[in-house]
């Protein structure tokens, strides 16, 4: 047996602002990919995924929902019958790894799915996006759904609000100089301590202040220029962006990269920007010059992403 293919996602603009109802845009990454399979001799990666697909299926079996109902049987058997996540998508990097195996799992085993060739309204998005929210809160204690969303439906979302999410039309990517690229930081991020460090910034009145007139400006700004192909506009708003989060959101970039993210700052030659959740896994680059920030950067692993 050997399922569909769902890809990793990456969330260029959003991150932690989406929790309080600000503009995000996610894009499907299809360097990195999952499928479930099976196999008669589960070892190694195989076996470990097999064993989470168990625990998976019984946190299923005790979700008391009426917006979604799963063939159990189905999937208990497939279980018991070797079945595994195969995933090239790395953990704990901010690009999605839960949220393919939450698309996976839904395709294969829901009952009256939606599907993505029907005509996909705003109601039936944020039905899914609450399904996918249901299900993948089993790997992050609270998630907003969009990582299976965007996994699914393999299209670009734009995040209005949390009542308004919508595909959306990203500019082809041209032969320009201008990239986004991936920083591998060597480390494994966990989703959720990174969440509780942001939940209690969220009781002091100068952050949540921040948060609202900078941040998510910031971010809102990105998005449009990004859009629209503001190419200009759009590295002078994600320059304000990216020291607004080395000012704000340290806990969550690896002490490692402080100066690196400062560097970035101060020369022009590229900025950060959190990937997810942060606290390790990859960080966001935007540059004028890839090749210049390829070489101020030497010392680091980087993935292409989009070109400007």
């Amino acid at each position: 047996m050997r399922g569909p293919l769902f890809y990793a996602k990456i969330l260029l603009f959003g991150e932690y602002g989406i929790i309080k109802d600000s503009k995000g845009l996610a894009i499907p990454f299809n360097a990195y990919k999952g499928a479930l399979k099976s196999t008669k001799e589960l070892t190694g990666e195989a076996k470990k995924s097999n064993e989470s697909l168990l625990a998976f299926y019984q946190y299923l079996t005790t979700l008391s929902t009426d917006i979604v109902s799963f063939n159990l049987e189905e999937l208990k058997l497939d279980i018991d019958n070797g079945m595994y996540f195969d995933s090239s998508i790395p953990q704990g990097y901010g690009v999605g790894s839960s949220g393919a195996l939450v698309a996976s799992i839904y395709d294969k085993y829901a009952a009256d799915k939606i599907t993505v060739l029907e005509n996909l309204t705003r109601d039936k998005l944020l039905k899914l996006k609450a399904i996918f929210s249901l299900m993948e809160s089993f790997f992050h204690g609270k998630s907003s759904g969009l990582d299976p969303l965007n996994s699914y439906l393999s299209l670009p979302i734009l995040i209005n609000s949390k009542e308004h999410i919508e595909p959306a039309g990203i500019p082809s990517q041209k032969e320009g100089k201008g990239a986004v690229f991936l920083l591998d930081s060597q480390q494994i991020g966990e989703t959720e301590p990174m969440i509780k460090i942001f939940m209690n910034k969220m009781k002091n009145e100068g952050f949540r202040k921040m948060l609202s007139e900078e941040f998510s400006s910031y971010t809102d700004a990105c998005i449009d220029d990004f859009l629209k192909g503001n190419i200009k506009s759009l590295f002078g708003n994600v320059k304000k962006l990216s020291k607004t989060v080395l000012a704000n959101f340290k806990p969550m970039i690896p002490s490692a990269f402080h100066n690196v993210w400062e560097k970035g700052i101060q020369t022009n030659e590229y900025y950060l920007k959190l990937c997810g959740s942060g606290g390790g896994g990859y960080i966001l680059g935007f540059t004028e010059d890839f090749k210049k920030a390829q070489k101020s950067l030497k010392d680091y692993k980087l993935e292409l992403v989009y070109r400007f």
